[in-house]
């Protein structure tokens, strides 16, 4: 997509306050894209044993089942952009609650493990379109004065999806007493935790049609008059509409569209910035935080949790996520960025070690012995902090803020796929890993925390304070 974050123009307005409210309603409706995205991404978590038992698969198998969502998420993000600029962000928006619907309802319903492997990729597809609309809409619609404050709504409404939807697993896993493939009006439980997506999905289709198309979209496509209104609907009647739209126009003059042939340095194939930002995106997740998300349930279970209370510790971790969130967009800005990176990177790594010595106790009576148990609960959430009040933002603010406005466009492209390959990586190696040794596993996951201290003091600059200009 052509539109990138930059520091308030000169003809911008604070919106005034009987805008805001307006303007926030636009915000959240256009983050119900980044609800779906954290809802689709987290509540496989809740079927996965159910579809192991169902159809009588291996981990790898299960793996790879869990993790095709990502293929569809990186084609997504790739593609969304393009969509985007030729038939708007709002059709866009269409296009991707429509994706989750389908892809909700044909997950619920598979007649075979491949077919529900298909509805994942397709519902991926529709998670990597709302991971660039989202954040791309709100910076083109927000008033200047506001726009890192609702920026931050699509983090947010990330995180809520994610305990959102182990809430919902938890109820449903309540109403089937405590079977995954307990039957409810006809389906195994496991089919409404997939099924029930399509509530939100329509609603934000159903909002898509309230909020108004990007100024930016409108004057791209001539429609200057619209662009005129919907400034006045986000920034009110004060502003100079003339000032604003030449200050938009003048804007995408000067942006360069840059390509992979910018990205190419003499050393190493790429330039230094290009890789420190795939190793932001790497190290993000190598850390193992998806396994948090995706096999929770299943982790608890393992060692003795029986599965009412598993999906409840699901839901607690989750809350510790938005918690976390929540810090990080309150400090990022006071404190920097390298500063909250290595406190997350110390934190991460204490917690995972501490998880590796507690599933390496032998289980008794198919439970971790008292003290482990423990350990193992609050290091869980203690991870779970730990990332969310760091990493967990700071990746994000970071990429969009690092790299020269001649490159940024295709260096965050880049950054995104490496993130994307690394987070399928982790999702698909997680159950044969925890199969031969799960306090291995966490050692692997241990090792890459520290390692990302050493990273962040040595290559990643602080970028707190500056202008997107002055990254060089």
């Amino acid at each position: 997509m052509t539109s990138t974050a930059r520091p308030p123009a000169s003809g911008a307005r604070q919106a005034h306050p009987d805008h805001l409210s307006h303007v926030i309603f636009i915000t959240a409706a256009a983050a119900m894209g980044g609800f779906l995205f954290g809802y689709d991404s987290s509540v496989i978590n809740g079927a996965v044993e159910a579809i192991r038992d169902r159809y009588d698969i291996g981990s790898g198998t299960l793996a790879q089942v869990i993790a095709v969502a990502l293929i569809g998420c990186a084609v997504g993000a790739a593609t969304a952009g393009r969509i985007a600029d030729r038939i708007g962000r709002i059709r866009c928006m269409r296009i991707a609650a429509v994706l989750f619907t389908v892809s909700a309802i044909g997950s619920a319903l598979p007649f075979t493990l491949w077919d529900l492997a298909f509805w994942r990729v397709v519902g991926g597809f529709a998670i990597g379109m709302a991971s660039v609309i989202g954040p791309a809409y709100i910076a083109e619609v927000a008033p200047a004065a506001y726009r890192g404050r609702l920026g931050s709504f699509q983090q947010a409404a990330i995180v809520i999806g994610i305990a959102v939807s182990q809430l919902v697993n938890w109820a449903i896993l309540n109403t089937a007493d405590g079977q995954q493939r307990g039957e409810i009006a006809g389906l195994e439980a496991w089919q409404w935790m997939l099924g029930v997506e399509v509530l939100p999905a329509v609603l934000y289709g159903l909002l898509s049609f309230a909020i108004p198309e990007s100024p930016r979209f409108l004057i791209s496509v001539g429609r200057r008059d619209r662009a005129r209104e919907v400034l006045t609907e986000v920034e009110g009647h004060g502003v100079d509409l003339d000032a604003r739209v030449a200050e938009i126009e003048n804007a995408m003059h000067r942006e360069h569209k840059s390509t992979f042939k910018d990205l190419l340095g003499s050393r190493f194939g790429l330039l230094p910035i290009v890789w420190v930002g795939i190793g932001l995106s790497v190290f993000q997740q190598l850390v193992g935080i998806n396994v948090a998300f995706y096999y929770s349930a299943t982790l608890r279970q393992s060692v003795g949790v029986d599965p009412s209370s598993s999906f409840l510790y699901s839901f607690t971790t989750s809350i510790i996520n938005i918690v976390g969130t929540v810090i990080a967009m309150v400090l990022v800005d006071r404190v920097g960025r390298k500063p909250l990176a290595l406190v997350g990177s110390a934190g991460m790594a204490v917690a995972l070690a501490c998880e590796a010595w507690a599933f390496s106790a032998d289980l008794v009576d198919g439970r971790l012995p008292g003290t482990q148990g423990v350990v193992a609960l609050v290091a869980a959430h203690a991870f779970v902090l730990f990332f969310a009040l760091s990493w967990g933002v700071v990746v994000w603010v970071l990429l969009g803020e690092m790299f020269p406005n001649r490159i940024r466009a295709a260096a965050l492209g880049i950054a995104a796929s490496a993130q994307w390959v690394a987070n399928w990586v982790i999702t698909a190696s997680f159950p044969s890993l925890a199969e031969w040794n799960l306090s291995g596993t966490y050692v692997i996951y241990t090792v890459f925390a520290v390692l990302s201290i050493p990273f962040v003091l040595k290559f990643v600059k602080e970028t707190k304070g500056k202008a997107l200009e002055e990254m060089g």
